[in-house]
């Protein structure tokens, strides 16, 4: 794998878990450990 294509695939599930993160701290039934466990 070449070092542009790696660093493309970490932006891409930085992004992914990024939206996760600000989806759960958006919805009021998930709970502060849930969140600390995704950072």
């Amino acid at each position: 794998m070449s070092l542009a294509s790696h660093l493309d695939e970490l932006q891409r599930k930085h992004g992914d878990i990024e939206r996760e993160i600000d989806d759960a701290m958006n919805h009021p039934s998930v709970d502060d450990l849930e969140i600390v466990n995704l950072k």
